[in-house]
C-alpha cells in the first residue's frame, strides 16, 4: 500500500500517451506508485513517460503484433500486467460519401481492434491473479453520433460492446471492465478537429467551439485531461471492485437532453 495516496502498487500499461489524456493518466498512475508501460506510436510519448517516471514502449498499434508485444513488455520489465486502459485514439472528419476507406480501415485497428488484441494479451496475466482492470477511454461518440465521424463514432460503440463483454467474462475471475465517456476534452486530437469541423460544417473556428462542440453541454467549457485521470484512478481502484461493465459519462451534461 502506498501509504501517500492509499492505493495499492500496480503494473499498468497505458496507450495513446503523448499528450492529453494518456499523458494525464500516465502522470497521475505513476503519483500513485503504480509500474506504468506508456505506449504510443509518436516518440513524443517517451518524454511524457521519463518525465512522469514511467518505461515507454513505441508501437504502432494498428499492427497486431506490436499490441502483443506491448504487453510482452510490460511483463519483461514488471512481471506482469494488473491494469490496461486503452486511449489510443485518432480523428478524420469527412461526410460518409467522402470518407477515405483507407483511413475508416485505420481509425477501427486502432480503436477497436488494438484494444481488443491488448485485452486478449493481458487477460491471462490478470485471471492468474485473480485481480485485474481494463478500462476503456471511448467518448461521448459511443452514445450518440456527429455528422462527419462515421469511423470514430463507430469505433467507439463497439468499444462499449467490448467493455460490456469484457465484464461479463471477467467477473468471476476478478477483472473488471469498465468505459469513460467524455465529452470533448481540451487535447491536441480536439484542437486538430476545429479546422477540419469548420470546413465541414462552413464555420469559423470559434462557431465550432460554440455550436457544435459545447451546442449541448450544461457546462460550457472543455474537459480537462487531468478530469478524466481521475476517473482511469478509481475504476482502476480496489475501491471500485464492484464496478464493471458500466459506462461513465464526464460529458459536461449532453447526455441530459
Amino acid at each position: 500500500m502506498n501509504s501517500q495516496t492509499g492505493t495499492t502498487p500496480r503494473v499498468a500499461v497505458v496507450t495513446g500517451t503523448s499528450s492529453g489524456i494518456g499523458a494525464a493518466v500516465v502522470k497521475h498512475f505513476c503519483e500513485q506508485g503504480h509500474q506504468v508501460l506508456a505506449v504510443d506510436f509518436n516518440t513524443a510519448g517517451k518524454e511524457v513517460a521519463d518525465a512522469a517516471g514511467a518505461a515507454f514502449y513505441q508501437a504502432d498499434l494498428t499492427d497486431p503484433e506490436a499490441c502483443r508485444g506491448a504487453i510482452a513488455d510490460a511483463v519483461k520489465r514488471y512481471g506482469s500486467v494488473d491494469i490496461l486502459v486503452n486511449n489510443a485514439g485518432i480523428q478524420h472528419v469527412a461526410s460518409i460519401e467522402n470518407f477515405p476507406e483507407e483511413k475508416w480501415r485505420q481509425i477501427i485497428d486502432l480503436m477497436l481492434t488494438a484494444p481488443f488484441l491488448l485485452t486478449q494479451a493481458a487477460w491471462p496475466l490478470m485471471r492468474e491473479k485473480g485481480w485485474g482492470r481494463v478500462i476503456n477511454i471511448a467518448s461521448i461518440h459511443a452514445q450518440v453520433a456527429s455528422p462527419g465521424k462515421s469511423a470514430y463514432v463507430s469505433a467507439k460503440h463497439g468499444m462499449i460492446g467490448l467493455t460490456k463483454t469484457a465484464a461479463l467474462e471477467g467477473g468471476e475471475q476478478g477483472i473488471t471492465a469498465n468505459a469513460i465517456c467524455p465529452a470533448y476534452v481540451k487535447t491536441p486530437l480536439v484542437d486538430n478537429q476545429i479546422a477540419d469541423q469548420a470546413k465541414l460544417h462552413g464555420m469559423d473556428e470559434q462557431e465550432v467551439v460554440e455550436k457544435i462542440m459545447l451546442k449541448d453541454a450544461a457546462v460550457k467549457r472543455l474537459i480537462e485531461p487531468s478530469e478524466v485521470a481521475q476517473m482511469v484512478a478509481y475504476l482502476a481502484s480496489d475501491a471500485a471492485g464492484a464496478v464493471t461493465g458500466s459506462s461513465w459519462n464526464i460529458d459536461l451534461g449532453w447526455t441530459a437532453h
